[in-house]
């Protein structure tokens, strides 16, 4: 790890009300003491589609190149990049082993992308068990996507 880094720690989560169907993600940027939260979501979209987006739009967010720590409770985000399953899609033109497309091609190419501009590490946290940070980008997903059905 480069030691002129920033160091970053983001939160993420991805939220869905039906699978597909309304959803939100949330992140928490953290940096020393300060905090910044983001988030958005879709009208018709999927869990898995959002736990993405919260990671690609918490790195995107990042000025500069940083040390990041992203916690995630999502095994297809954590997984997908830890275990290689995302580069291996992407060596095959987006087919899996099982000759299979893989999901969300677009997202994934926005990931690698984004993980070759930073210097990241994931965590792999355990969803709605009272990790503080984890609790709060849930609220903020479920948020927007509760707004997005009032509509």
């Amino acid at each position: 790890m480069s030691e002129n880094l920033k160091k970053i720690e983001l939160y993420t989560d991805g939220a869905c009300s039906g699978n597909p169907g309304p959803g939100g993600w949330g992140a928490i940027l953290k940096y020393n003491s300060i905090e910044k939260e983001l988030c958005g979501g879709e009208e018709n979209t999927t869990n898995n589609r959002m736990e993405l987006t919260a990671a690609i739009e918490g790195l995107s967010a990042l000025k500069e190149r940083c040390s990041v720590t992203l916690y995630s409770d999502s095994k297809y985000l954590v997984d997908g990049i830890t275990l290689g399953w995302a580069e291996s899609w992407q060596k095959n033109g987006w087919i899996k082993k099982d000759r299979k497309p893989a999901l969300n091609p677009d997202l994934w190419e926005k990931i690698l992308e984004l993980f070759k501009k930073h210097e990241v590490t994931l965590v792999w946290v355990k969803g709605h068990a009272g990790h503080e940070y984890n609790e709060r980008c849930d609220r903020l997903a479920v948020s927007y996507y509760e707004k997005l059905m009032r509509k």
